[in-house]
């Protein structure tokens, strides 16, 4: 097998939250070949991208990972507006690149931690961009077809959701038709972009998973979280954000995945209690060997 691999590997620190255990096996795959290679090999396998938006249990998990991390390859032909991507590439890096050929449609994603392919399996969005406006076609697995191509009808895009979530599909790619603006436009939809991170987000030196939990249709489950007092919550070493009732965050890095849990728990139950709307999380999990853990997340419907 070509494809790095570690055992008994430490994620912690691989994680925007600062939080995780030891996975018993770790692939990083450099190409779609290592890629198919490793699920030809291993069953049971759970596929991750940069683990931005990923809680891993504090008590690890005793299966199989890949991490596609470093399947980051691009292809841009100058002149063309046809872009492609590998799953693993980050966000604001193809955001910076586009913005240097004039290419518009990643403004969106420099202030997102996580890859193309995470960014693919949420429909990932943000001011007035979303990652499917400009996609043409993906490229994908699953363990019965291989590598086959979906097209952007077929991906059953819709808030927050793909295809993906609904079936074992793994994103390997993507490509898009990105529109032509000059660079000091971009830079210009960038710079508000950030700006308007900074003041309404934590920033990515706050370990943090994003937001926790998805807006109900007509709704913002940051101001029914704000009126049901959600900012001062705690949990062990975690707290609700003091400036945004939607943010978890591990302040000084000493919260455990159960901490995190139960504050989403509190979050959930009280916004249920008072205005009989059940939030759906965004945040994805991984473990197995924290029964509290695995009762927590059936609640919370955390897949």
């Amino acid at each position: 097998m070509l494809a790095e691999v570690r055992e008994n590997f430490d994620v912690k620190n691989l994680t925007s939250f600062k939080i995780g255990g030891k996975i018993s096996k770790v692939y990083f795959p450099k190409s779609v070949d290592e890629f198919e290679e490793i699920l030809s090999c291993e069953k049971n396998v759970k596929v991750f991208g940069n683990l931005s938006n990923t809680l891993v249990s504090t008590d690890g998990y005793d299966g199989v990972v890949i991490i596609t991390s470093k399947m980051n390859n691009y292809l841009w032909t100058e002149d063309s507006s046809y872009f492609w991507a590998e799953a693993g590439c980050k966000g604001p890096m193809l955001a910076r690149m586009t913005e240097n050929a004039g290419l518009s449609g990643f403004e969106f994603m420099i202030g997102f931690p996580g890859s193309l392919g995470g960014n693919i399996f949420m429909n990932a969005s943000a001011h007035g961009q979303c990652i499917s406006d400009k996609l043409i076609s993906v490229k994908c697995y699953s363990k019965e077809k291989g590598v086959f191509e979906l097209s952007k009808d077929e991906m059953q895009f819709g808030y927050r959701s793909s295809i993906c979530q609904k079936e074992d599909i793994y994103v390997l790619g993507a490509e898009f038709e990105l529109g032509k603006k000059s660079s000091e436009e971009i830079k210009m939809k960038m710079e508000e972009n950030l700006a308007f991170r900074k003041a309404h987000q934590p920033s990515l030196s706050l370990p943090n998973c994003g937001s926790v939990f998805r807006n109900p249709e007509g709704n913002s489950a940051g101001r029914l979280l704000d009126e049901v007092g959600a900012k001062s919550f705690t949990s062990g070493g975690v707290k609700v954000w003091e400036n945004h009732a939607n943010f978890i965050v591990n302040s000084n890095q000493t919260g455990t995945s159960t901490d995190v849990l139960e504050l989403m728990l509190k979050m959930f139950s009280s916004v249920k209690e008072k205005f009989e709307i059940e939030l759906i999380p965004e945040v994805r999990y991984l473990g197995n060997n924290n029964i509290r853990e695995v009762e927590l997340c059936k609640t919370l419907n955390i897949r």
